[in-house]
């Protein structure tokens, strides 16, 4: 009888996509009116932060960001069907899962840079950073996590970064050819 590879479940595969779902919507429901009231002021307070970086910021509308989160969809659900086709062992799945974990960690280091709410610091604590704990530890405990190496972060951030300046730019795009 050959004996079947270890694997994690489906909660921990499929569960990425519901988790970033669920932490995406407060996004996108916060955004718009987010830039609009609280960049100005934020641009006020930290004058050293370059001008194009507050223009990029204001040229975001709400078009473009949720077709830019619709773009998003697609790449996290790619990787959770990978994770779900490899039982946890996809480099993709778990260099996604490390990402949105981080991706977590800097809403919460932006919201205490504004000193305050930013989009998506509510589901950061309460979903994205407890999912990615949670589904790390039950990779681990079926064999699967591959070792953490500081290598490991800068690709998971980088993947996070890739991946979200790469939607905006496909969304712009597709809203431009209109």
């Amino acid at each position: 009888m050959k004996r079947r590879a270890p694997q994690a479940d489906t909660s921990v595969t499929l569960g990425l996509l519901a988790a970033w779902a669920l932490h995406d919507t407060e996004e996108l429901v916060t955004v718009p009116r987010w830039v609009r009231t609280r960049v100005p002021e934020l641009r006020k307070r930290y004058p050293q932060v370059p001008e194009g970086v507050w223009r990029q910021l204001e040229a975001v509308d709400g078009r473009e960001f949720a077709t830019a989160v619709a773009a998003m969809a697609v790449v996290v659900g790619v990787a959770a069907v990978d994770g779900y086709r490899t039982g946890g062992r996809s480099a993709v799945y778990q260099t996604a899962l490390n990402g949105f974990g981080l991706h977590g960690v800097v809403h919460l280091a932006q919201a205490a840079a504004a000193r305050g709410y930013t989009p998506g610091s509510v589901t950061s604590p309460l979903v994205v950073i407890p999912f990615t704990l949670w589904a790390r530890g039950r990779l681990r405990r079926a064999g699967v996590l591959r070792p953490a190496r500081p290598r490991d972060v800068v690709q998971a951030l980088g993947f996070a970064g890739v991946a979200a300046v790469g939607t905006h730019a496909l969304a712009r795009r597709v809203l431009s050819s209109r």
